[in-house]
């Protein structure tokens, strides 16, 4: 079961996400997403662990928990639609053609 987990402090690495919820069951992969331009944490990671009733237990255990002066939130994740046109290869024959100038 994917968890989202927001609030996440800058001191905080993969590394501690992953070791904190390892205490509630297997981890299967923990990440925090990153600004691509400066490398520093966005806040928010997943953590992806391998049973859903143990994922559970640690939105229960950790939702709303104080961690290096923040809080933190820990739900179920949401999967979210890809936002653009899918890159697919093919060509839309009914759009008019392009002018280059």
């Amino acid at each position: 079961m994917k968890l989202f987990v927001g609030g996440i402090s800058g001191n905080l690495d993969e590394v501690d996400l992953k070791e904190m919820f390892e205490l509630y069951g297997d981890v299967v992969s923990a990440i925090i997403i990153k600004d691509r331009e400066t490398g520093k944490s966005k806040g928010f990671g997943f953590v992806d662990m391998a049973n859903s009733a143990e994922a559970k237990e640690a939105i229960d255990l950790l939702d709303g928990v104080s961690l290096f002066g923040k809080k933190i939130a820990v739900k179920a994740a949401e999967e979210q639609p890809r936002t653009g046109a899918p890159r697919t290869g093919f060509v839309n024959k009914s759009a008019p053609p392009r002018r280059r100038f």
